[in-house]
C-alpha cells in the first residue's frame, strides 16, 4: 500500500491529483468550522454533547460533528446521497429515466443534472427543517438562534442550502480532477476527524486526569482490548471486502471471416459485500427515529420518553435486535435495486457466453439469483457483526459506549482506502504498460 502511494507520487499527473484531493478535503474541513450567522455557537457546543442515542448522533458522526455544531456544512453529503438513491430508484420505476440511463454518456450527463436539481431541492427542505429544530432547541424549549425573526431564518436556510450545494460541487471536482470517489473521500475525512477524540478517550480510559501517576490496571486492560478488537475488525473488513464469488463463463467459438473468435473461459465476479455500508446507514437512520422523537418532547415524565430511555436507547437489547433485523432487510433491498440478474444473463448470452451446465436465458438468471441470495445473506451477517458487535460491547461493558458506531466507521474508512489504492494501482498499471510499439 505504501509502495503504491510512493510510486504514484513519482508520477506528475497522479501527484497533482493527490494534491488536488487533499486541497479539496482541507477546504471542506475549513468549511465545516464556519459558523452560520444567527446560530448560537455556545448552545450548539452543549448540544453536541447531548446527542447520544438519537439520529442526530449518527448525522454528526457522518458530518464530522458539523451537524451538532450547526456550522456551514451541517447537512453534509446526506442530501446528495439521498438524491442519488432516489434517482436510482426512479430509474428502475420510470421508463423514460431508464432509457436515459441506457443512452450512454449523454444520458448519464442528463441524469447527473437532474440529480443536482433534486439535491438542491432536498437540501432546501432539510435546511428548513433543521432551522426549525434550531429554533425549537431540539425539543428543549430554548432557541439555539440569536435572532428568531423570519429574515434571520431565511439567511440560515440559505447558508445551509448553499453549504450542501458546495459539498456536492466539491465532491464532483474530486471525481473529475482527483483520486477516488468524491462523496466517499468526504465521508472518509469526516470520520478521520474524530480520531483525536477517540485517542483522547482511550487515553482517559487508561490514565486518570492526574496523568501517569493515576495509572489504572483495569483502564489499561480495556484500552489494549479495544485496540486489539479494532485491529481484528480492520483485518476482517479487508479480507471480506476483497473476497468474491466467481461464476465461470464459457464463451463459444465463432468465426468471422477467416478469424476465429471466442472459446476462452472467463468469470463473473460477485463481491461478498456488494451492498457496502448503505444498509447500515439506512438501518441507523430508521432505528433512531423513536429516540429522536423523544428528544422533541420536553417532559422527562412522559410515558414515551420514559419508554425510549429505558428500552429503546442505543445501549439496550431491543434497539440492537431491531437494528440487526433492519440491516438484514436493507441488505436484500439494496441488492435488489442495484443488481439485475436478468440483465446480466442477457448480456452474457448476447456476447456468446454461458455458464457451464446451465442453459442461457432464464435458467442462467435464476442460477445467478440463487447465488446472489446466498452472497447477500453472508454479506448481511458480516454487516450485522461489524455494526452490531461494538453495540453489544457497549451494552455488556458500559466503558465501550463510545465505540457504538465504531464498526460502521471502520467499514467506511477501510472501504474507501481500499478503493482509492485500487484506483491508484490501476492508473499506475495503465501508465507503466508497454505496448508492442515500445
Amino acid at each position: 500500500m505504501f509502495q503504491t502511494l510512493k510510486n504514484a507520487w513519482k508520477v506528475p499527473e497522479l501527484k497533482s491529483k493527490i494534491l488536488f484531493t487533499l486541497l479539496v478535503i482541507v477546504l471542506y474541513r475549513l468549511g465545516s468550522s464556519v459558523v452560520v450567522p444567527f446560530v448560537d455557537a455556545d448552545l450548539m457546543k452543549a448540544f453536541s454533547e447531548q446527542t447520544s442515542g438519537t439520529v442526530f448522533e449518527y448525522m454528526s458522526f457522518l458530518s464530522g460533528q458539523a451537524f451538532s455544531q450547526g456550522t456551514l456544512f451541517a447537512l453534509n453529503v446526506m442530501p446528495y446521497i439521498t438524491s442519488s438513491i432516489v434517482m436510482q430508484l426512479l430509474t428502475i420505476a420510470i421508463p423514460a429515466l431508464e432509457r436515459m440511463a441506457q443512452d450512454g454518456e449523454e444520458g448519464k450527463k442528463k441524469i447527473s443534472a437532474i440529480t443536482r436539481v433534486v439535491t438542491v431541492a432536498l437540501a432546501l427542505i432539510t435546511a428548513f427543517g433543521y432551522t426549525q429544530m434550531l429554533k425549537a432547541g431540539f425539543g428543549s424549549g430554548v432557541s439555539y438562534l440569536t435572532n428568531n425573526s423570519v429574515f434571520a431564518q431565511i439567511i440560515i436556510i440559505a447558508c445551509y442550502c448553499a453549504g450542501a450545494a458546495l459539498i456536492m460541487w466539491l465532491a464532483e471536482r474530486i471525481n473529475e480532477h482527483g483520486i477516488g470517489n468524491g462523496i466517499s473521500m468526504i465521508l472518509f475525512a469526516n470520520i478521520l476527524s474524530r480520531v483525536p477524540a477517540l485517542l483522547s478517550g482511550v487515553w482517559n480510559m487508561t490514565f486518570t486526569e492526574g496523568g501517569f501517576s493515576g495509572f489504572k490496571i483495569g483502564g489499561l486492560f480495556l484500552s489494549i482490548l479495544s485496540i486489539a478488537i479494532t485491529i481484528a475488525i480492520i483485518v476482517l473488513i479487508v479480507w471480506f471486502t476483497e473476497s468474491e464469488r466467481r461464476i465461470p463463463i464459457q464463451y463459444a467459438k465463432r468465426q468471422v471471416g477467416r478469424k476465429m473468435y471466442g472459446g476462452q473461459t472467463s468469470n463473473l465476479p460477485l463481491k461478498m459485500n456488494m451492498a457496502g455500508v448503505m444498509p447500515i446507514i439506512f438501518a441507523s437512520s430508521i432505528v433512531s427515529i423513536p429516540a429522536t422523537i423523544a428528544g422533541f418532547i420536553n417532559d422527562s415524565e412522559n410515558w414515551f420518553v420514559a419508554w425510549v430511555t429505558k428500552w429503546f436507547n442505543y445501549n439496550t437489547w431491543p434497539y440492537l435486535v431491531v437494528y440487526i433485523v433492519l440491516i438484514l432487510a436493507f441488505s436484500y433491498f439494496y441488492i435488489m435495486i442495484s443488481f439485475n440478474p436478468v440483465e446480466v444473463s442477457n448480456n452474457i448470452r448476447n456476447q456468446g457466453g454461458s455458464v457451464p451446465g446451465i442453459r442461457p436465458g432464464r435458467p442462467t438468471a435464476d442460477y445467478i439469483k440463487r447465488i446472489l441470495n446466498r452472497i447477500t445473506t453472508i454479506g448481511a451477517v458480516f454487516l450485522i457483526f461489524i455494526a452490531g458487535f461494538p453495540m453489544l460491547m457497549s451494552i455488556v461493558l458500559p466503558n465501550f459506549s463510545g465505540l457504538a458506531f465504531g464498526g460502521s466507521s471502520l467499514l467506511i474508512v477501510v472501504g474507501v482506502a481500499l478503493e482509492t489504492f485500487r484506483n491508484l494501482e490501476a492508473q499506475l498499471s495503465l501508465r507503466n504498460y508497454k505496448g508492442f510499439l515500445d
